[in-house]
């Protein structure tokens, strides 16, 4: 549902728009004149205006078209104009209106039409904006560990290619920030980033986020939806958790990666789209592939350029500065003046396992951050976790009773808190839900 004004002198007009638009699910506001617009705008942002060009009084159609842009950059602007003014119209684009109406307006359809088009350039705008917020603001991928030199480099060189990656890795060592730098670093920057966790949306829910679904496709589809693979046409699509898949949509997905074409859901239309392929995965993929639990054929194609990335455990010489820059990221987030670590927290920082690797680091820092009164933290504010999932299973019993201590043990090691269990098992939270139904824990 978009927020849209609509500007008209006249009231049937008004009316006329404002049910078609209303039967859509969109919430309108309306306005007779120009200068009751500008009042309008300066209350509240909107998603969308309708205007028209020639209006009486002070403020016209033209005056307010700039003076929308101005106040609402982000807004989109429709024009409608009467036959023989077009050249106007076109004036108005000029000026940054998406497109225009001419009277008398055809149909509601074609209304609908324009509308669903111009918020869905709005949404993939405000998408590449935050994209763009976001890689202006990017950490390293590393502080000059040794470990991370082979992975910088691949990276590197990947990123200049429109190659499909893999990335592997323990939970918490930065796949996403990786697949971002691939990015960043690739000739598709100025193209929308689009993260999708395969183990965070709903199984039901999956197949229409992927792939957009059409009015009516099913109960609650009130209008078309793009999803997320066509929000990245011309961009970077990254698949975080990709393992937890379910076996229907690996096919389909499979499809989109040799054809580069799918339907929505409900849909006869196919939709064509340039996208790179990012994936990745802290679970043994190609264990997986052995077992039959994901389809080996979508594995080779995602697997066209593997990148491991090592656990933090592994790269001590980034440990310290890493966690200088994410204390330093949490007293801002607090509102808490610049932290610093003493001696004995840097040597508790430096030894510990972080088997949570950065995510466990960052959680640890911004406890102790709550914890300590002055501007100090000591190593005594800071909990770190010693055993891995594993640690302490029972020597005998069934894989299902090994399993089901692992995950026990993995839930009180998390207090409770079922997605740090999931990340300490290096499983995804839909697949923690599954077990912990299928072993009764509660």
């Amino acid at each position: 549902m978009a927020h849209i004004l609509i500007v008209d002198d006249e009231a049937g007009i008004r009316e006329f728009l404002a049910d078609a638009l209303e039967a859509d699910g969109h919430e309108t506001t309306t306005a007779e004149d120009g200068y009751a617009a500008l009042k309008l705008l300066n209350e509240r942002a909107f998603d969308l205006m309708i205007t028209d060009l020639r209006m009486p009084g002070a403020v016209d159609g033209m005056d307010l078209v700039r003076k929308a842009r101005s106040e609402q950059p982000e807004m989109e602007v429709i024009v409608l104009t009467a036959y023989g003014t077009v050249d106007t119209a076109v004036e108005a684009m000029k000026l940054g209106a998406f497109d225009y109406l001419q009277k008398p307006i055809a149909s509601p359809a074609e209304l609908r039409m324009i509308v669903a088009r111009a918020l869905e350039r709005r949404r993939l705008l405000a998408l590449e904006d935050r994209s763009r917020r976001d890689e202006a603001t990017l950490p390293p991928l590393t502080y000059g560990d040794p470990t991370m030199a082979p992975v910088v480099r691949a990276i590197e060189k990947v990123a200049a290619t429109n190659a499909t990656v893999l990335l592997l890795g323990e939970s918490g060592t930065g796949k996403e920030l990786a697949a971002r730098t691939i990015h960043l670093k690739s000739p598709r920057a100025n193209g929308p980033f689009v993260a999708v966790n395969c183990a965070a949306i709903a199984e039901q829910l999956m197949e229409s986020e992927l792939f957009g679904h059409e009015k009516g496709a099913f109960t609650g589809a009130t209008q078309s939806r793009r999803g997320r693979i066509e929000l990245a046409d011309g961009g970077t699509l990254f698949l975080d958790e990709i393992a937890e898949l379910k076996p229907a949509l690996q096919a389909k997905l499979l499809r989109v990666l040799q054809d580069r074409r799918f339907e929505r859901v409900g849909g006869t239309r196919t939709i064509e789209v340039d996208v790179r392929w990012i994936a990745a995965t802290n679970r043994d993929i190609e264990e997986m592939v052995r077992r039959g639990e994901f389809r080996e054929d979508l594995y080779h194609r995602l697997a066209v350029f593997p990148i491991r990335l090592p656990p933090l455990r592994e790269r001590r010489q980034d440990i310290l500065p890493l966690a200088e820059t994410l204390l330093a990221r949490i007293a801002a987030e607090l509102g808490r003046p610049p932290l610093r670590l003493d001696e004995s927290a840097r040597r508790k920082i430096l030894e510990a396992p972080w088997y949570g690797n950065v995510r466990e680091l960052s959680n640890a820092l911004e406890r102790a951050a709550i914890l300590t009164d002055g501007d100090v933290i000591r190593g005594d504010q800071i909990l770190v976790s010693h055993a891995s999932p594993a640690a302490t299973l029972p020597l005998s019993g069934t894989i299902a009773d090994l399993e089901a201590a692992a995950i026990r043990r993995a839930l009180e090691e998390a207090g409770g808190n079922r997605r740090r269990a999931a990340e300490k098992l290096g499983i995804g939270e839909r697949t923690l839900y599954d077990k912990l139904k299928r072993y009764g824990i509660t």
